[in-house]
């Protein structure tokens, strides 16, 4: 992994830089049943220019072909073969140890069932099936009933696998329990730890790989502790868009392996250069904005916002140094 003290520049846009785009989807293409701004047109325009793009999600409760048609109700057209869920992932996983055709216990949605029979194998509902792995994925109707059978099975010695472990998941209501909140109470009725597929671990990037042929891909998130920390985890560039969870202050916080290699307001960053940091002494410049390191960390200048908040990162990610009070990085209109 990159120790990265600034965030790059690109001369080219990204969308001619890279071959593919590993878009994640919610905070980045859509937010509950709406698209972000600027992401439908932004998306065409990446396509046009010849990007290939890929969806890349951790839920796995749905089938590709479902968040494909979800897509396109929003104006983004995609096809079940440019979606990759980390159900896919862990049925991989799950393949690769086990013979063709096996019994697996799988707590979640038809999107986790759907990737098992994909590769072969076949799900299952109880621990007394003689299941020979066990499985949990998202699924928004999970019964308590369902981790009793998991956990008998993982106490029984079944190996257990999990898609992901995000513990929690946005909906159209709000924040609620994702799969990880479900893997940990099956954790504490076992004490066992499954193997995990989805992101930041590296199954997900090599599914998504394996699926999409990428050979120069930018994976493009909102998360700081999946999207950009699986891209590092697996050697690859990223861009950050704030149209999510991630703030302009816990992007100049980020530790080494959350640190983006590009930042960008939205996904129109796929279409522009990036403009490069400069360091001069201990100032570094980035479009008409200065950060000065010594004796204290302050801003001044003007014009593009996130020039000024590409100069504060190299600035902060170099150095170590705290923001000054007086930096009127609340007012930047990210």
């Amino acid at each position: 992994m990159t120790d990265r003290t600034s965030p790059s520049g690109s001369e080219q846009p990204l969308n001619t830089a890279y071959d593919t785009a590993l878009l994640d989807l919610d905070g980045v293409v859509y937010a509950g049943g709406e698209a972000i701004a600027h992401a439908v047109e932004s998306l065409a325009a990446a396509r046009s220019g010849g990007m290939r793009l890929a969806y890349v999600t951790n839920n796995a409760a749905r089938t590709p072909q479902a968040v494909a048609e979800h897509l396109s109700k929003l104006g983004v057209p995609a096809e079940a073969e440019e979606v990759i869920t980390s159900a896919q992932a862990v049925a991989r996983l799950i393949a690769e140890d086990v013979p063709a055709g096996s019994k697996v216990l799988a707590v979640g949605g038809e999107g986790l069932f759907a990737a098992l029979r994909e590769r072969g194998l076949q799900p299952v509902e109880s621990a007394d099936d003689a299941p020979v792995a066990a499985v949990q994925g998202y699924g928004p109707e999970l019964r308590w009933s369902q981790l009793a059978e998991m956990a008998y099975a993982v106490n029984a010695g079944v190996p257990w696998y999990a898609s992901n472990t995000d513990l929690t998941i946005p909906t159209a209501r709000g924040v609620a329990p994702g799969n990880g909140a479900a893997v940990e109470a099956v954790r504490i009725a076992t004490g066992a730890t499954p193997r995990v597929a989805g992101k930041p671990l590296p199954p997900m990037h090599r599914e998504t790989v394996l699926r999409t042929g990428a050979r120069r891909p930018i994976v493009v998130g909102d998360r700081l502790d999946t999207d950009i920390e699986g891209a590092n985890a697996s050697g690859v560039d990223s861009l950050l868009v704030l149209t999510g969870v991630t703030t302009p202050e816990a992007l100049l916080a980020a530790a080494p392996h959350h640190r983006p290699t590009y930042i960008a307001a939205d996904l129109r960053g796929l279409l522009t250069p990036h403009p490069p940091v400069i360091w001069d002494g201990s100032q570094a410049h980035c479009g008409g904005w200065t950060v000065s390191a010594a004796p204290s960390l302050s801003l001044a200048g003007s014009g593009d916002p996130l020039d000024a908040l590409r100069a504060l990162c190299a600035t902060t990610w170099s150095s170590a140094l705290p923001l000054d009070p007086s930096t009127p990085l609340s007012h930047l209109p990210l």
